[in-house]
């Protein structure tokens, strides 16, 4: 991608600097919630299916800057973006980005063991995608479903290690479903309001790879408004365990 492509963005309150396609696949609230839900520690190596840019592991980074990353992209235009941002925020040594698609088998076999597993995967299996491919690659799973996902997030995982994923609440019992699938219990369910009072359009969904506890719905979280507690997460960085 040519510069003229790109915009320079900053995330939590310019703790993160990313560089974006200008058209398509854009960072936004899902990149910093997701990120604020991972229970890494220092030391611990997570993995990302589906990394785009890099806004998501490039936050996490900022709050737990000991963890080693490996990412996962399919588009090579985009891993390339995101290894270059890992270098311009000073993480490049900590972050490897492969190119591969998550479906793929040979792939699922290289993953070494991790602790934390996490992705925005693609949001609707059917319907008309929206205009540029990547904006269309980024919500619409026209070959990979959600199982996949889980499958090959939960494929390294060590016993009790997190997976976490962030979809539309329309697909809540689908993403538990799927989390289910791939050997994680002690499910949780986090629903995030726009404002007080209005339905909840995303939702941040974890499991433990082996765990046995009882699913839990979480108290959600208001992102706008008078009303809103998000902005510890959104600006500060702030954990928001699950």
């Amino acid at each position: 991608m040519g510069c003229a492509d790109l915009t320079e963005d900053r995330l939590l309150d310019g703790k993160v600097q990313l560089h974006q396609p200008r058209q398509g696949l854009r960072a936004g609230h899902d990149a910093v919630l997701l990120a604020a839900t991972i229970p890494a520690r220092p030391g611990e190596t997570v993995l990302e299916a589906g990394c785009g840019s890099g806004a998501v592991f490039l936050c996490l980074l900022s709050r737990v800057p000991g963890v080693t990353v490996l990412a996962v992209e399919r588009d090579a235009g985009l891993a390339a973006l995101a290894r270059e941002n890992a270098a311009r925020n000073g993480w490049a040594a900590q972050v490897t980005v492969i190119e591969g698609d998550v479906a793929d088998p040979a792939l699922r076999r290289t993953l070494p063991r991790l602790h934390h597993g996490f992705a925005n995967p693609p949001y609707w299996p059917t319907g008309t995608p929206p205009p540029g491919a990547l904006r269309a690659g980024a919500t619409h799973a026209e070959t990979v479903a959600l199982p996949d996902w889980a499958g090959f997030l939960a494929h390294g995982l060590r016993h009790r290690g997190s997976l976490t994923l962030v979809l539309p609440a329309a697909r809540f019992a689908e993403g538990l479903a799927a989390l289910q699938g791939a050997g994680c219990g002690s499910l949780a369910l986090l629903p995030l309001w726009p404002r007080q009072g209005e339905p909840a359009k995303r939702v941040l969904l974890s499991g433990r790879r082996g765990g046995r506890g009882p699913a839990r719905i979480l108290p959600g979280l208001v992102l706008h408004g008078p009303d809103a507690a998000a902005d510890p997460v959104l600006r500060g960085g702030a954990a928001l365990p699950l």
